[in-house]
């Protein structure tokens, strides 16, 4: 996925109110811009790092800019939480993802009982309904989700479980914004309910497939599949 306007380059000053963040232009000025992150976002806060946002294409819009990137560990780690949905939608119907192609339908946002799950995918053989996250918490090599406890990250799984024991394919993808970690796992000691819903999902069937995208300030790319340790 190729940003469609050029980044504005920045200095993080805070993030406050959740979705709020003072950022300082290389002019000197400063803007607040629109964080879509709700997390805590632990591991992607540094002040003083620099950051990429975009501008908004709605002049009416109340925040001007949307924050989309920060620079830590000598990389850019993608912190809009909009963007790995339209990265795997797009991955799904381009037949990029090894183990989600040969789909002759792609659709977005498509109701389940009383869920939405992010994009459902057909063909003449099987229906499947995928679930995609965000992931950014680093610990040590691994990347954790969530960064918070999470009822309705806990609810899309419980979705899923109930999908694939009606016959359908069912698959949660995390899609992992950062290079510097070499597993997926699941932040027990943040939020032990999704950890255990997360792995008897598994056992029932679901599939999960932790992928890394590389960020960078013309675009981001989904790279390789990441082993799990949950």
């Amino acid at each position: 996925m190729k940003f469609d306007q050029q980044l504005i380059p920045g200095k993080l000053i805070r993030r406050y109110k959740r979705f709020l963040t003072d950022v300082e232009l290389e002019d000197g000025s400063v803007v607040i811009a629109h964080c879509t992150n709700s997390g805590t976002m632990i591991s992607c806060i540094e002040e003083g790092a620099p950051v990429m946002l975009s501008p908004a294409k709605d002049p009416k819009r109340k925040t001007q800019f949307t924050w989309e990137m920060i620079f830590i560990n000598n990389a850019w780690i993608g912190i809009n939480t909009i963007i790995p949905n339209q990265l795997v939608f797009e991955a799904v119907k381009n037949n990029e993802i090894k183990g989600l192609e040969g789909y002759t339908s792609v659709k977005r946002e498509v109701k389940y009982e009383d869920s939405r799950l992010d994009v459902f995918a057909e063909n003449d053989k099987e229906k499947c309904f995928i679930e995609v996250k965000n992931v950014t918490m680093k610990v040590g090599d691994a990347v954790l989700f969530p960064d918070a406890v999470t009822t309705r990250g806990l609810k899309h799984l419980e979705t899923l479980i109930r999908i694939k024991e009606a016959g359908m394919r069912a698959v949660m993808v995390y899609v992992i914004q950062r290079t510097d970690v070499n597993y997926f796992g699941t932040a027990k000691h943040i939020d032990p309910n999704y950890a255990e819903a997360l792995q008897r999902a598994m056992n029932k069937g679901v599939e999960v497939f932790p992928i890394m995208a590389t960020v960078s300030p013309e675009g981001i790319e989904l790279t390789k599949v990441l082993d799990i340790k949950v």
